[in-house]
C-alpha cells in the first residue's frame, strides 16, 4: 500500500538528484527552476514523499506563496510510473493547499515532459502565461488550477 506523508527532503535525495539530473540534461541552466535541498526545508514548503514497503516511489512539494500555492519538486521514480503515484501525490498537495485556504495552485514544468503535462491536465490544470518571477523562455509550460473552497 502506498503511503504519502510529510517528509524531510533529505529522505528523497535519490529522487531529487535524479530529477535535477534529468532537468539539467533537457534544459539550459537558465531554464531550470528546481529548488535545492535548503530551499525545500524553508517554512513556506510542505514536502511529501510516496513510499511503499519502505521504498521511495515519488515526491512533491507545495510552496505557499502570496495568493496561491506552487507545485514544486514533483517527481516519480521511473519504475513506479503508471501506478497512480503522481496522481496521489498531486491530490495530497491539492488537499494541503485547500487546508491552507489557498485559492489556486500553479506550476512550471518543461515542454519536453509530456507525461507530466498530461498528468497535470488530467488533474484539472490548464495552461497559462508565465507567473511570478518566471520568464517566458520558450520551453517552460505554466499551468494553474483554481481550488474550490
Amino acid at each position: 500500500m502506498v503511503q504519502i506523508a510529510l517528509a524531510d527532503p533529505e529522505s528523497a535525495r535519490p529522487l531529487l538528484e535524479a530529477s535535477h539530473a534529468l532537468m539539467q540534461s533537457l534544459y539550459n541552466p537558465e531554464e531550470n527552476h528546481f529548488l535545492g535541498f535548503d530551499a525545500l526545508r524553508q517554512p513556506d514548503i510542505r514536502f511529501f514523499t510516496a513510499t511503499e514497503a519502505g521504498r521511495l516511489l515519488g515526491c512533491g512539494a507545495l510552496q505557499i506563496k502570496e495568493g496561491y500555492g506552487e507545485v514544486k519538486s514533483f517527481f516519480t521514480a521511473p519504475e513506479a510510473r503508471g501506478r497512480g503515484i503522481g496522481t496521489a501525490l498531486l491530490a495530497t498537495i491539492e488537499a494541503t493547499a485547500r487546508a491552507q485556504s489557498l485559492p489556486l495552485l500553479r506550476l512550471e514544468t518543461g515542454d519536453a515532459l509530456a507525461a507530466a503535462c498530461r498528468l497535470y491536465e488530467r488533474a484539472g490544470f490548464t495552461r497559462r502565461p508565465a507567473f511570478g518571477a518566471y520568464p517566458e523562455n520558450g520551453v517552460s509550460v505554466f499551468m494553474e488550477k483554481p481550488l474550490a473552497p
